[in-house]
């Protein structure tokens, strides 16, 4: 029963090469507190993360997780039912296989787990077929799948093996005590112990006091033969009839055997010889009983050291990413936010482009109503290669360029993205130069920080890459910093990546046809503002020229620090002395 690997996320995983996301980006871009809000259980958090992580510039990829997105997100009976399978299969939900080394010894409780494994993938298998059947489903990758468990789901050895694990484990999980006898000599010492039965409840401290007491008092009848029903089996343990004689029946019904009996030790008693060797003998027995167990277990599971259980295993996690984030979605949808199937745009297109309509940043949902949040439009294509960002303080640059980052991660994890449309050629690496925390520029100082950061970035980018810069080259004086991005932007359109620059150089965004853009350059760059309305931020950008020199008149003029109006400011009177 090897099958061929499964995968609702990674189609083709031979054919097509994942590159990291960088961990500076993921945070750059804030993921990593909108991930947070997803995920319902901390374990799940590098999950998640580790899906949208593994970028390809594949368009098939994109829109084949796309698809399945969608099918996810319109059948909630679907997630419900995965919901549902989770809870039931601890072991997937850990993600955790047992890892073992080949020709390492199997003890009982390695047993134990592969068990458990294979009692997650029969149910597993289950309940995808369950759930997937008689449903409209219209993506590719779902299609598959329910083809493939359905192939696993009709042979012959999945029926055998879901069978064998039933009868190992059946008792396994209701298994709570096991019954001992033990016969006594004249003196009350005993002589011989076995092992009675295995049952579902504990027993209790009270309980087994009472029936002792009960037991041995004055007036209470002791039994006068040594008899049980038929639910229990006498299985002797001294050392005259050999220990746990016969213990195969009880094999078959008892699994989990922690050696429940060597915790009973009991102290030695002087002159009780029989009675001191007691606890050795129950340890003895419980000993031999587990050695039985492993070897029935190791007999079952041998026959199915072929089923591929860590590719159904695999699909636990990706079900999950799809659910969580389909969750969301339909939430934050109810509460009023728009969100939107992103279109891949096939490859061999010309340049790799962008149009995006309607979008904002998805830090913002749970700090803003809706309504408040301003929607923004943005393209890249070949007139349109490179944006220098510029506009006041706290006016949503960084907010912005934090959203187009988003967009891509989203959308390339097959993600509906915040938004009214977005069609994109699918990028290889999403790369951002933030400003760099303090401790980690005391080697280079911060200009040399930044531009080794810079270098490393761009030696990583291709023209399928976005690149996302914010104050890069700030933090020398203005001359230098001017000096190094226009260097830094024309290499960046002689290598087509797209880009936003978020800089408080204005200058730079005014000498783009002066001092960059040529005619031997297939991109340009273009200058975008976050304008103003009113001397007050509107958290919208557009193309236009940078508005520096004005945004700073109308601020000057609005609190009385031009020229004109300090020159009329009277110099206020001194107090007098005391």
């Amino acid at each position: 029963m090897k099958h061929e690997s499964l995968s609702i996320l990674f189609p083709r995983q031979d054919e097509v090469t994942y590159r990291e996301l960088p961990d500076a980006a993921w945070h750059d871009l804030g993921l990593d507190s909108v991930v947070e809000k997803i995920a319902e259980q901390p374990q799940e958090i590098p999950l998640i993360r580790r899906v949208m992580t593994a970028m390809t510039d594949d368009p098939a990829v994109s829109a084949y997780r796309c698809d399945v997105f969608e099918d996810i997100l319109n059948h909630p009976e679907i997630r419900d039912r995965m919901m549902k399978l989770l809870e039931n299969v601890k072991s997937f939900y850990d993600y955790g296989i047992v890892k073992r080394g080949t020709g390492d010894e199997a003890g009982l409780w390695d047993l134990m787990h592969r068990l458990e494994e294979y009692r997650s993938y029969v149910i597993t298998v289950e309940a995808l077929r369950e759930c997937l059947s008689d449903r409209d489903l219209h993506s590719e990758g779902l299609r598959h799948l329910l083809e493939a468990i359905n192939r696993i789901y009709q042979e012959n050895g999945f029926s055998a093996l879901r069978k064998d694990v039933e009868e190992m484990s059946s008792s396994a999980s209701e298994l709570k005590s096991i019954t001992v006898g033990i016969n006594l000599n004249e003196r009350f010492e005993a002589v011989s112990m076995g092992l009675i039965s295995v049952n579902r409840k504990y027993f209790t401290r009270s309980g087994l006091l009472k029936n002792f007491i009960n037991a041995v008092s004055p007036g209470d009848n002791l039994q006068a033969e040594a008899e049980w029903n038929n639910s229990m089996s006498w299985y002797p343990a001294n050392a005259d009839s050999g220990i746990l004689a016969g213990i195969g029946q009880i094999a078959e019904k008892t699994v989990m055997m922690r050696n429940p009996i060597a915790a009973l030790s009991m102290a030695r008693v002087a002159g009780a010889d029989g009675l001191a060797g007691v606890p050795y003998q129950m340890d003895s027995a419980a000993s031999m009983l587990a050695s039985r167990i492993a070897r029935r277990l190791k007999e079952m599971l041998e026959k199915y050291l072929n089923v591929s259980v860590k590719e159904i295993s695999d699909l636990i996690p990706e079900l999950l990413y799809y659910t969580r984030w389909a969750e969301y979605i339909e939430k934050t949808r109810r509460e009023g936010w728009t969100f939107c199937k992103p279109e891949i745009l096939p490859a061999g297109s010309g340049a790799a482009e962008m149009h995006a309509e309607g979008i904002y940043n998805l830090k913002l949902i749970g700090t803003l109503p809706p309504s408040q949040v301003i929607p923004n439009d943005l393209s890249f294509d070949a007139e349109k290669r490179v944006y220098i960002l510029t506009g006041a303080n706290r006016g949503g640059k960084t907010t912005v360029t934090q959203a187009i980052g988003q967009l891509f991660i989203l959308a390339q994890g097959g993600i509906f993205v915040p938004g009214t449309r977005l069609a994109l050629s699918p990028a290889d690496l999403v790369l951002t130069h933030f400003p760099a925390d303090e401790d980690k520029t005391l080697d280079l100082g911060r200009l040399g920080e930044e531009c080794k950061r810079f270098r490393d970035l761009f030696g990583s980018a291709s023209g399928n890459s976005v690149l996302l810069l914010n104050e890069t080259f700030s933090t020398t004086s203005f001359e230098e910093g001017y000096f190094i991005a226009v260097d830094a932007v024309k290499a960046i359109l002689d290598r087509g990546t797209r880009t936003i620059y978020n800089t408080h150089m204005h200058k730079l965004a005014s000498d783009l046809d002066r001092a960059i853009n040529s005619p031997e350059r297939a991109g340009k760059a273009v200058s975008l503002v976050a304008e103003t309305t009113g001397g007050q931020n509107s958290f919208r950008v557009r193309i236009a020229p940078p508005e520096g020199k004005s945004f700073a008149r109308n601020i000057a003029e609005k609190y009385g620090v031009t020229y004109e109006s300090l020159k009329t400011l009277q110099a206020a009177p001194e107090e007098a002395a005391p």
